[in-house]
């Protein structure tokens, strides 16, 4: 399992919108809302670390409203797990 965080930059008109299309996406487990520099925290999960980046290409760039992302990959690395 591979987990990913996206800062999203939405424009003022589509924030609702996109924030309603994320959250039916089925590898987006959590939507969050946010003040300040980006407007939306999402948390993704997927089988492996190149389907996060087709998530984010295909499944959030192409919402309209969504003007800029910013993809992190989580790692377990410093949890001990393996």
């Amino acid at each position: 399992m591979a987990i990913g965080f996206a800062l999203l930059s939405i424009s003022p008109l589509y924030e609702k919108e996109v924030y309603e299309r994320l959250r039916g996406t089925p590898e987006i487990t959590e939507v969050h809302p946010l003040f300040g520099e980006y407007d939306i925290l999402l948390k993704i999960e997927t089988n492996d670390i190149d389907s996060i980046g087709g998530v984010v290409i295909n499944k959030i760039r192409s919402i309209k409203g969504v003007m800029d992302t910013k993809t992190l990959i989580g790692t377990k690395s410093l949890s001990g797990e393996t």
